[in-house]
């Protein structure tokens, strides 16, 4: 209990002397998961509403394949992005490997099933004639895909969190395609995997406590945003 307290002791000393270039860190992480999650959320929405909306053949398989994506292990997903942009890859010449963009990359493929998922989930859930009403007063194609998202705001407020929060937890992936490099592509999950391989518990802690207290005030901003529009 004593190594918690220390922990938690530890995370205010940092927080208030700025060591451990934590505020770079935290920072890199909100810009990293937040561009993963800004791409999943387009990517998401935008085959989310296909597979909600179309019946073809495959439907099913292609539920099936978003909900077995919800629960790719990082690890796996850091293989193949690392294999694609490693130098001798499909992609090596862009040399995108132990970079903060490979970092997106790899949190993309984590939080685009994830949106996806939640966002179809949602639109299935709405009326089956409200697609019908809304194209009958003579609104268009993207008109009518804008007022449906509108309408299942409140879900895909849980998609983005939900997203944000698979991608800025994980860690297998970031590690296996940013190197974990100091000033670089150094986060907050892959700083605390560092911390405990060097017997820094104190430290690590310290991290875990910033890194929840970071997820927590985006994630209440959000349902905040939820709250609201659920009252208004």
């Amino acid at each position: 209990m004593d190594l918690v307290w220390d922990g938690i002791r530890e995370a205010f000393r940092i927080i208030a002397n700025g060591d451990y270039s934590v505020w770079e860190i935290a920072l890199r992480s909100v810009l990293v998961s937040g561009t993963a999650t800004a791409i999943a959320l387009l990517f998401g929405i935008a085959v989310g509403a296909v597979i909600a909306f179309n019946e073809f053949p495959g439907r099913n398989l292609a539920f099936s394949l978003v909900n077995t994506g919800m629960g790719l292990p990082p690890v796996v997903v850091g293989l193949i992005v690392a294999i694609t942009l490693w130098r001798s890859g499909p992609l090596g010449d862009l040399r995108l490997i132990y970079t903060p963009a490979a970092m997106v990359i790899a949190q993309t493929v984590i939080a685009a099933p994830i949106v996806t998922g939640f966002t179809a989930a949602a639109l299935r859930s709405l009326h089956p004639r409200l697609r019908s009403q809304i194209y009958g007063l003579g609104a268009s194609r993207l008109q009518m895909l804008w007022l449906v998202l509108w309408e299942a705001k409140l879900p895909l407020l849980a998609a983005v969190m939900a997203g944000f929060g698979g991608a800025i937890s994980e860690i297998g992936a970031s590690i296996m395609v940013g190197g974990n490099l100091a000033g670089d592509t150094r986060i907050m999950t892959t700083a605390i995997v560092l911390e405990v391989s060097r017997g820094q518990f104190a430290a690590a802690i310290a991290l875990s406590f910033i890194l929840l207290a970071l997820i927590f005030v985006v994630n209440l901003i959000l349902t905040t945003v939820q709250q609201q529009e659920q009252r208004s």
